[in-house]
């Protein structure tokens, strides 16, 4: 069996020590900047550097998140000077969801390890190679992927897998919920989620007393550990961050004494004592445990649907964990030969793994009357006290008749082991001068960004007025946007028809005079990849001018069965500064979505040339594996509409994708930008975009006019409630 990596959450110093403490082989801590947990207890710098060192001299790795979406002034001024410190002190890795990030991070710390965040929501073996092309070694796969989905992966691309374990399960697939951003202003792209997913909803025919439709059963895979890592899964990722630090340490004592198991056993030989099950119960529950998606794709079974029991119910299981993995040191065996001679300098060699230093102290003498003997010298060395170090091994060799005081012997075993910690920790170090340094001085700052914005804002002067597309996901959609004179391009949700008429419908669209593109799934998995794959000769003779990729994983399969030559990346596949554009142009966007969590100064410091700007439509909020429909009633097999209902009477709806199994939940109200038309243009967008998604023809129609109005230069007036999203307001 191979070895597989125990990896730990860790929201404070305390956390760190007591994850090392317990057992595990790596730790993932967020600093003070850009981690998905903003209100984790994040140690400072000199608190993170000293957490490097004591997880390194414990023969651990570290890594840093920095998992969250970077604005331009972010990327450009603060995250290499934040993360320099860091990748000299020896930091293992960082852990990465923003484009522009990574890339950065690539060119100014070769060498330093990068892992894709699950925020980047990875389903398929093509986004993983294009994430590896750009120096990512390790994939941290969606927590909805089954163990048949990462094994194809992994066989795939030969990636290093990451996968979750134990601890909460998000409602929404990673990277891709805007909830808490839209209704409270807390991004969890900026690591502020406000959870608004473990609230209560009700839906017509759901239970009043199981009214938590979107509040997860946490994770627990004990029982999996075998299967997972047959799968190919090389680090077992336990979640949280926000825990406190016996939590961390009993749940990863579990796992570790599991992960030995199977390492020398093998999955014939394992097996699970229920009274380590009912201690993880006793640590943290919320209304049992699920086992997630590895064996099933969705379930009512996964939803904790009453109040989450959030207590942690052990206060005693507690205090014992924290006096066997905080208050107590942990220590490192090390190997030794102390050597004395009179007339020479006593001599400590000393060993830890593969590092050995030889020490030397005070000059031996000649005894006069009582010589030292081995038992005496290796009694006074061993007085470690609290010395990251024990002698698991000591040999004392004394030539001749010996003498030296003990406070000598006790100064060269503490000159000893500082050297050999200082070797220990010195190995991890980064040198960042010479060839890192020149890299580091071509990279991007605010200037040079200054220059290309001026340059994109004389070409906007020079252009014709600004383009206008539309979506359609309904057939009514689409004889709305075919009328009207303004709209020159048109996506096709892929949903809009089945596969014998979407050749039809482009068709149409190209009789209006107007550009046809085709709007792929917001998630690309087999159930996508078996459709498209069954009909793409219908597709691919379609006709269509372009694809409107929603995500990475659906943008390369369009390319590999050849659906089109242009390429535009939806809001989703997140561009939310100007390196993060550059990476989508190589791989292979002409065009961009303008991200919708930014405010129209931070759109303009980003830079718009080839972007889209969305001015209407309702904006998803959540994208689920999970179903609301088979949740409350049983799967019904066909697509659908079905509305959510929060504690203030808001009204959310939700569509279900049967065709793919996904759920979408929507705004309850849709962005309103139309009198903001004039302002938008002047950021330099190359066009506008209005998204229909629940809306009838009529309602259509009357959106259409009102685009009309604002084209020409009116300040159309919304009907009904509206949304203005983060035009002003922005997220922290």
């Amino acid at each position: 069996m191979r070895k597989l990596e125990l990896l730990a959450p860790a929201g404070s110093y305390e956390s760190l020590v007591a994850a090392v403490n317990a057992g595990a082989d790596a730790v993932y801590i967020g600093g003070s900047r850009f981690g998905a947990r903003a209100y984790a207890d994040n140690p400072e710098e000199d608190m993170l550097l000293s957490a490097i060192d004591y997880a390194h001299l414990h023969g651990r790795k570290i890594y840093l998140t920095v998992n969250t979406l970077m604005k331009e002034t972010e990327l450009c001024e603060e995250l290499v000077s934040y993360l320099t410190p860091y990748a000299v002190h020896g930091l293992d890795a960082v852990i990465v969801q923003d484009l522009g990030a990574l890339k950065m991070i690539t060119q100014a710390f070769p060498g330093l390890d990068l892992h894709a965040s699950t925020q980047m929501t990875v389903t398929g073996p093509e986004e993983a190679r294009l994430l590896m092309k750009m120096g990512v070694s390790r994939i941290v796969t969606a927590r909805e992927l089954s163990l048949q989905e990462i094994r194809r992966l992994y066989d795939a691309t030969g990636a290093e897998i990451e996968s979750f374990v134990h601890g909460a399960l998000c409602y929404c697939y990673s990277g891709q919920c805007l909830f808490s951003s839209l209704v409270g202003g807390r991004s969890g792209n900026r690591g502020r989620c406000a959870q608004p997913c473990r609230l209560p909803y009700q839906t017509k025919g759901s239970s009043r007393e199981q009214p938590y439709l979107l509040s997860m059963k946490d994770l627990n895979t004990l029982e999996l550990l075998p299967e997972i890592a047959e799968a190919g899964v090389y680090s077992l990722k336990i979640e949280g961050r926000m825990k406190r630090p016996e939590y961390t340490a009993g749940v990863v004592r579990i796992y570790r004494k599991y992960l030995d198991l199977l390492e020398e056993k093998g999955p014939e030989g394992y097996f699970v004592d229920e009274r380590d099950q009912q201690e993880l119960f006793r640590l943290f529950h919320r209304r049992g445990y699920t086992e997630g998606y590895y064996r099933h794709h969705n379930g009512r079974e996964m939803i904790s649907l009453e109040e989450p029991d959030n207590r942690e119910s052990q206060e005693a299981l507690y205090s014992s964990l924290r006096k066997e993995y905080l208050d107590r040191p942990l220590r490192e065996p090390v190997c030794g030969r102390a050597v004395l001679e009179a007339g020479k300098p006593a001599r400590l060699e000393i060993q830890n793994g593969t590092i050995s230093r030889v020490s030397e102290g005070a000059e031996v003498q000649a005894a006069q009357k009582q010589p030292l003997s081995q038992e005496v010298v290796r009694r006074q060395l061993e007085k470690t006290g609290n010395e990251v170090f024990y002698w698991k091994n000591l040999e004392v060799c004394l030539k001749g008749n010996c003498f030296l005081p003990m406070g000598k012997l006790n100064e060269l075993r503490r000159i000893a082991f500082e050297e050999l910690e200082k070797a220990i920790l010195e190995k991890a170090r980064r040198d960042l001068r010479g060839d890192t340094a020149a890299k580091q001085s071509g990279l991007p700052g605010m200037p040079d960004v200054q220059v290309r914005r001026r340059e994109e804002w004389e070409l906007f002067q020079e252009r014709p007025d600004l383009a206008w597309s539309a979506s359609a996901e309904t057939e009514e959609q689409l004889a709305a946007a075919l009328e009207s004179q303004l709209i020159s391009r048109i996506y096709l949700d892929s949903m809009i028809c089945g596969p014998d008429r979407i050749g039809e419908l482009a068709g149409a669209v190209h009789a209006a005079g107007k550009s046809c593109w085709l709007l792929t799934p917001q998630i690309y998995r087999p159930e996508a990849e078996t459709y498209f794959q069954k009909y793409r000769e219908e597709y691919r003779n379609a006709g269509f001018d372009g694809v409107l990729a929603a995500c990475a994983e659906a943008g390369e399969a369009m390319r590999g069965l050849r659906i089109a030559d242009d390429f535009m990346a939806d809001h989703m596949i997140y561009s939310w500064n100007s390196l993060s554009r550059e990476v989508l142009r190589e791989w292979g966007y002409q065009k961009d979505t303008a991200p919708a969590e930014l405010t129209s100064r931070e759109l303009k410091q980003r830079g718009m040339k080839g972007s889209e700007m969305i001015l209407y439509g309702r904006l998803p909020m959540m994208v689920t594996a999970g179903c609301i429909q088979k949740t409350v009633k049983g799967c019904a097999g066909h697509e659908g509409t079905l509305w959510l209902k929060d504690r203030m009477q808001k009204n959310f709806p939700v569509k279900s994708h049967c065709r793919y199994c996904y759920n979408t939940i929507y705004n309850t109200a849709p962005l309103w930008l139309l009198d903001q038309a004039e302002e938008a243009g002047k950021l330099g967008c190359e066009s506008f975009r209005l998204i229909f998604t629940t809306e009838g023809r009529e309602e259509t129609s009357l959106i259409l006019e009102q685009a009309q109005t604002a084209a020409a230069g009116g300040r159309p007036v919304p009907e009904g409630e509206f949304t203005r999203g983060h035009w002003k307001r922005g997220v922290e």
